[in-house]
């Protein structure tokens, strides 16, 4: 039984801001990306943390949570209305219009420090009831209410837009676009090629998009200090027409970074695949990205994605239950370089013997038929 625990692991950067990563479970390795795409990164507080943000403050307005935001902009509208308020009532206590009734007042009605704030509501909102109202006797009220008016234009025009750019964020979008839960690896014109699964769960058709991979290794040094290394993952098509799911394919051939693993050796490794898939709204145009990540757990090997596209009548027909999928196939329990010193099989003419199951690391479900050839799993 893992036990929970508040280690924090040091990424040495050349920032001036620090980079912890906070672990979980003592015996479970921390990711470096999240299934859903989110970095469990930490920024520790360092000399100048808030300038940034401060800097750019519509982007972060933005990124902040809604009850945040909507709680921000309650209170830029009751403060201004109680500072303009308070205002108002200085102004009719140095005119007299509080102590002396018959005085002739700069507004109309306003006697006291409530009826200051309603005028300033009924201002700043563009309400005008008609009992309160501004008069010719008091050159600073008048000039008061001009700063006010253009004041509530300004504080409308950022709440207007802070709020449409936080509904269209590109976040929300894409959540719709989803990866497989796992990778598979399998035999594509008798090479080992290691796939995984890209679709739109909204039927919005993503005509221009581009697929990325990249595997993310680190290693924790004496000092407490984490040292991390990339290398880029070639994806001969990169670019997708999404208007239908799509099977993402890397080849295990020479300069592959997973050339020399067999499916033993997936056992040991300690790496991070992150995918991700950049395009543009068709609905916004704006720009999108799409992320996730694999570890050694998340591969199965000789296994392939079951088929979820058909034919029928008048339309393709696309059954988003079997996007996790998976169905096993005859691929040798060998690396991709030793296959290639021993010569490549051709497809399917091997014969069905046992296959890896990445020991107790094979989180998938097993469906067996009684057709005693075919087995499914559903990644989890």
């Amino acid at each position: 039984m893992s036990t929970e625990r508040s280690e924090q692991v040091i990424i040495d950067t050349n920032f001036t801001t620090i980079h912890t990563l906070g672990r979980k479970n003592e015996g479970r390795r921390l990711r470096y990306m999240q299934k859903d795409g989110r970095f469990p990164v930490v920024f520790q507080k360092a000399p100048g943390y808030w300038t940034p943000y401060l800097m750019d403050i519509f982007t972060t307005l933005v990124e902040i949570r809604w009850r945040v935001t909507l709680l921000g902009f309650s209170l830029s509208y009751i403060l201004s209305w109680l500072f303009f308020g308070l205002c108002y009532w200085l102004i009719a206590k140095v005119h007299g219009d509080i102590d002396d009734v018959s005085n002739s007042p700069c507004v109309e009605n306003v006697r006291g420090f409530t009826g200051a704030f309603m005028f300033s509501m009924e201002t700043q909102a563009t309400i005008g009831y008609g009992f309160r109202g501004m008069t010719e006797n008091c050159m600073v009220a008048i000039i008061l209410v001009t700063v006010q008016d253009v004041f509530s234009c300004l504080l409308d025009t950022i709440v207007i837009g802070i709020v449409i750019a936080k509904m269209a964020s590109a976040r929300k979008r894409a959540q719709t676009v989803g990866f497989s839960s796992c990778a598979v690896v399998n035999l594509r014109d008798r090479v080992l090629c290691l796939s995984w699964r890209l679709g739109d769960f909204r039927g919005n058709h993503i005509l221009e998009g581009v697929v990325k991979a990249m595997l993310v290794r680190y290693m924790k040094q004496p000092g407490g200090s984490v040292v991390m290394s990339y290398q880029d993952v070639y994806i001969q098509d990169r670019d997708i027409v999404l208007a239908t799911p799509a099977t993402i394919v890397h080849k295990l051939e020479p300069g592959s970074p997973l050339y020399s693993m067999g499916p033993d050796d997936l056992l040991g490794e300690d790496f991070e695949l992150v995918v991700s898939f950049t395009y543009n709204g068709d609905s916004t145009g704006m720009l999108h990205q799409s992320r996730t990540s694999y570890t050694p757990a998340d591969i199965r090997w000789g296994q392939r994605f079951q088929d979820m596209l058909k034919l029928g009548k008048k339309h393709y027909k696309v059954d988003y239950a079997l996007f996790n999928v998976t169905t096993w196939v005859p691929v040798p329990l060998l690396s991709a370089e030793e296959l290639d010193r021993r010569g490549r099989p051709v497809e399917g003419s091997l014969s069905r013997g046992p296959l890896v199951a990445l020991g107790k690391r094979n989180t998938c479900r097993k469906n067996t038929h009684n057709t005693g050839e075919v087995m499914q799993q559903t990644c989890l």
